[in-house]
Formats: C-alpha cells, structure tokens, sequence
C-alpha cells in the first residue's frame, strides 16, 4: 500500500501533505527528532528519533519501499530512497528521480565547499505560494501515477 513519509524536522508543507493524503485515504508519517503536534487521525503518526544528524534520514531510509512517497529537501536521503525504488519529492514540488539525483547530489556538493571557503553565502530563495501550488501538483500527480501503475 503506497504511504507517505515525511522528513518532518524542516518540512514546510505538511498541511497541504495532510489535505491531499487524506484525499486519497493514505496513511502518512513523519519523522522527526523532536515532538510536533499532528492532526488527530488514524492515518497520520509520528516517530520521534533520537537527536543526531542523521537518524531520521537512516528511519525512513529503512522503510521506504517501492512506490512509497518521500517528502525531504535532504538530497543525499532522496538518493537512499530512490535505490529502495520510492518516489522522492522535494519541498518545492521538485521530483527526484534516479536522472537527476545525481546532479543535485554535485551541486549540493559544490556549494558546500563553497561555503566552507567563504565564497558564496546566503541560502536558497524564500518559500512561495507558487512553490506550495507546484509541490501540491506534483504530489497529487506521484499518486495518481503510482495507482496507474
């Protein structure tokens, strides 16, 4: 049964992963290192992990299976779920696929050492409306395509 998990600590659209799971009657979860209000339903949970880097990338790395959705911004987790064959979507409605994970893993890569050098500052531009209505399109077109088949 396809579910939707969430990298929950920085997510920036949990409401509207909410509306449109609930839509389709799909059981989501989110992941976090600390407590967060849900809505009360018994298709949504949360699991809280113990504090550290990456131990909510490793929980949802390890259940993410074929046809599962991920919402995460975290590219090298994006990556770990596209080998269990999931489906990845980044925040701003940006799909993850094994063509262009590869790309945003060098990009991610390079900006990092950019910084560490103090060449480049600053950080990605602010979240849009019109970045919350692409990520709803997206999403609702992953399930539509995963029931397809």
């Amino acid at each position: 049964m396809l579910h939707i998990y969430i990298d929950a600590d920085a997510c920036p659209v949990k409401d509207e992963i909410y509306k449109v799971a609930d839509r389709y009657s799909l059981p989501v979860t989110l992941v976090a290192n600390s407590w967060m209000r849900i809505p009360d339903s018994e298709r949504i949970k949360l699991v809280v992990v113990d504090k550290g880097p990456d131990e909510a990338d490793n929980w949802i790395a390890e259940k993410a299976e074929k046809d599962d959705i991920v919402i995460t911004g975290d590219i090298p987790l994006a990556a770990r779920c596209l080998d269990n064959e999931a489906r990845v979507l980044g925040h701003k409605g940006r799909p993850f696929t094994e063509g262009n994970v590869a790309d945003a893993l060098a990009t991610r890569h390079l900006l990092t050492q950019l910084r560490d050098q103090g060449i480049r500052g600053g950080g990605p531009p602010p979240f849009s409306k019109k970045d919350r209505s692409l990520f709803l399109q997206q999403l609702d077109q992953m399930i539509q395509a995963i029931k397809r088949g």
